[in-house]
């Protein structure tokens, strides 16, 4: 898989982990008093968060990415629903790099 296209997967997972975590676990933690989903739910959030900076630093590093742009991408991932706002950019990004890979003769990229 490439840079892009992990980077776009694992902030759409976060973002929706949030989602999760925001709309389901806090009602449940709340209405029911059971912490547990909170904690669970956070859990998987702060993982997912934490392989988003991962994907960030590989895409970055081999789209030669300014510090500014890399900055503006995890600028995005702390914002609520920026996650979501941020992969129209990326997708056209990628597309971009795609476009602009030389394939082999008689062969179609990858979608």
């Amino acid at each position: 898989m490439n840079a892009l296209r992990q980077l776009r997967w694992v902030a759409f997972l976060e973002g929706m982990s949030f989602l999760g975590l925001l709309f389901i676990a806090m009602p449940v933690k709340y209405l029911f008093a059971q912490p547990l989903a909170v904690r669970i739910t956070g859990s998987v959030h702060g993982l997912l968060f934490l392989l988003f900076v991962s994907s960030l630093f590989r895409a970055a590093s081999e789209h030669g990415w300014t510090a500014r742009r890399s900055l503006a991408v995890f600028g995005a991932s702390l914002v609520p629903f920026g996650n979501f706002v941020l992969d129209r950019s990326l997708r056209r990004e990628e597309q971009r790099a795609e476009s602009s890979t030389p394939t082999a003769a008689g062969t179609s990229p990858r979608r």
